[in-house]
């Protein structure tokens, strides 16, 4: 028996557009749909030249392969016009009501602020790192590079590319290694300096995060700025349903000043729940097999057992950890064996599964 076109249409409500996360049929990307025998032919609208548009016929023809009757799926892209875009971006930004969508009560999305006492910790490195880890475990995993003054995370991910802007309403951000990225430095010049007071800080963040289309990931990792000044407040009056992971060092110096990052979350003013304590730079391992505490030893014990949270992971302090920051190649991609991206792996694990909210501890989770 041959496939009928509802079928065909049907199936296509599961398939979600690489950039916009939402169902082809909803977006009203189906242009058309052929059926002759056993044969399916199907044209999508394609939003801009620059999208995935492998990624997209995978998905269509992942989706009708599994129809009774259907041997072959051709899919056509058709590149949106002007006009055509932007009537797409007013119906999405109607839609989102100029909020932020994974913050929404019931969304599913973990919002995870990832904090330092103090610069030169490597928390950039782990958030970037991190992200990538879990979306090697499938999850869709968006990064937020928050850090006004020292924006990092685009280098550190290769992208350089600004994003996408969608009828003058939307951004969609770009994507490298399986994760999305926004950062201030797309709106910012490397050699132009920050100069926001508090009030003008919160308006941009803001913005910002209302302006990305975000869908609903599984994770959003934010790269606060170290310390505790207006950016951390403003996003923490953001993103309510946030769960912080603090970085320090293993020497006792960096342990006290992290030590206040993460009390500034667990105060009455903030209140949002310290889920862990990260130790980078932890060690070094010679050519002797030996590891070598460059930085010393136990800050990270210290403040996990001061901030009452556990020491979610260690990582061992290596060249290419550094080099991978600085050439755009993260250490998880570059050497998927390697001590660091053992202890990210293992960290993603324990993050995803075992520290993941429950509905007594996670307010968008209660049963009312």
């Amino acid at each position: 028996m041959s496939v009928v076109h509802a079928q065909v249409l049907e199936a296509l409500r599961g398939v979600a557009d690489p950039q916009l996360h939402l169902d082809l049929v909803e977006l009203g990307l189906v242009r058309r749909v052929e059926i002759s025998g056993s044969r399916v032919e199907v044209v999508v609208g394609q939003l801009v030249p620059e999208s995935p548009v492998d990624e997209l016929q995978r998905r269509v023809r992942a989706a009708l392969a599994g129809l009774d009757g259907v041997d072959q799926v051709d899919v056509e892209p058709v590149l949106m016009s002007d006009q055509e875009r932007d009537e797409l971006a007013q119906r999405l930004d109607a839609s989102r009501s100029g909020s932020i969508s994974f913050t929404a009560p019931g969304a599913r999305t973990r919002v995870l602020l990832v904090a330092s006492g103090k610069g030169g910790v490597g928390k950039s490195s782990v958030t970037v790192n991190l992200a990538i880890a879990l979306a090697q475990r499938g999850r869709r995993v968006c990064v937020v590079d928050a850090d006004v003054w020292g924006f990092s995370v685009p280098a550190m991910l290769g992208i350089d590319r600004p994003p996408i802007v969608l009828g003058n309403r939307i951004l969609l951000p770009p994507r490298a290694y399986g994760v999305e990225c926004a950062s201030i430095g797309f709106f910012v010049r490397e050699d132009q300096p920050v100069i926001w007071r508090g009030p003008m800080l919160h308006k941009a963040l803001e913005q910002f995060l209302t302006d990305f289309w975000w869908g609903e990931p599984d994770f959003v990792v934010v790269d606060l700025p170290p310390g505790t000044g207006d950016i951390s407040l403003s996003l923490a009056s953001f993103l309510p349903r946030a769960e912080a992971y603090v970085v320090t060092t293993p020497q006792p110096a960096a342990q006290r000043v992290a030590q206040r990052a993460g009390l500034m979350f667990q105060s009455s003013q903030i209140s949002i729940p310290v889920h862990g304590v990260i130790e980078n730079m932890s060690w070094f391992t010679g050519d002797d097999g030996k590891r070598y505490e460059l930085f010393g030893h136990g800050g990270g014990e210290a403040l996990a057992e001061r901030l009452q949270v556990p020491l979610v992971g260690q990582v061992p302090f290596v060249p290419a950890l550094r080099e991978g920051g600085d050439a755009g190649l993260p250490v998880v991609v570059a050497r998927p064996g390697s001590e660091p991206a053992a202890a990210f792996s293992s960290m993603a694990e324990r993050i995803d599964e075992e520290l993941a909210p429950t509905r007594r501890d996670h307010p968008a989770l209660r049963v009312v």
